[in-house]
């Protein structure tokens, strides 16, 4: 029973990578069902309110720096609301419209359309946009990668 349970902790931990790459896989809510799957079949006193406390503080920067990672690089840019939301909904169709290759194609086409077709931006300034959502649509990965792995880090030096 213990080697089904790090199965499917791991297998947790992994598909929250892969979340990553594909924003539709909610993360957090993976590494944490890590950690619980963990307290169900060993034990949640390891598990005290500390290490709660600092994941749940993570989980809100995890939150926080998808948010702000796509308003800085859009804006950065000199994008507008509409670069951001065509951004976030290019982030959310390209990965299905072109696998792979589309979560790096969409965000930046959705800016540039939302640029182009709801502020009237000329295209310099459109693509402009779209390159800026290209940056904070990485930065974003980066950084939420490595949040992922400093949790998943204080997991094991906890347990």
């Amino acid at each position: 029973m213990e080697i089904i349970a790090w199965i499917i902790i791991i297998l947790s931990f992994v598909i929250a990578f892969v979340g990553l790459i594909y924003p539709i896989i909610p993360s957090v809510l993976f590494i944490l069902l890590g950690f619980i799957v963990y307290g169900m079949f060993f034990s949640f006193t390891e598990l005290g309110w500390l290490f709660w406390s600092v994941e749940i503080l993570f989980v809100i920067l995890l939150f926080a720096a998808d948010s702000i990672s796509n308003l800085i690089g859009v804006k950065k840019f000199g994008g507008t609301k509409a670069g951001m939301w065509g951004s976030t909904i290019g982030l959310l169709v390209g990965p299905f419209i072109i696998p792979v290759v589309g979560i790096l194609i969409g965000p930046f086409l959705g800016a540039v359309i939302g640029e182009l077709f709801v502020t009237k931006s000329e295209f310099k300034a459109a693509l402009k946009s779209g390159i800026g959502s290209l940056v904070g649509f990485l930065t974003s990965v980066v950084t939420k990668g490595v949040i992922q792995v400093i949790m998943i880090v204080i997991f094991f030096i906890t347990i």
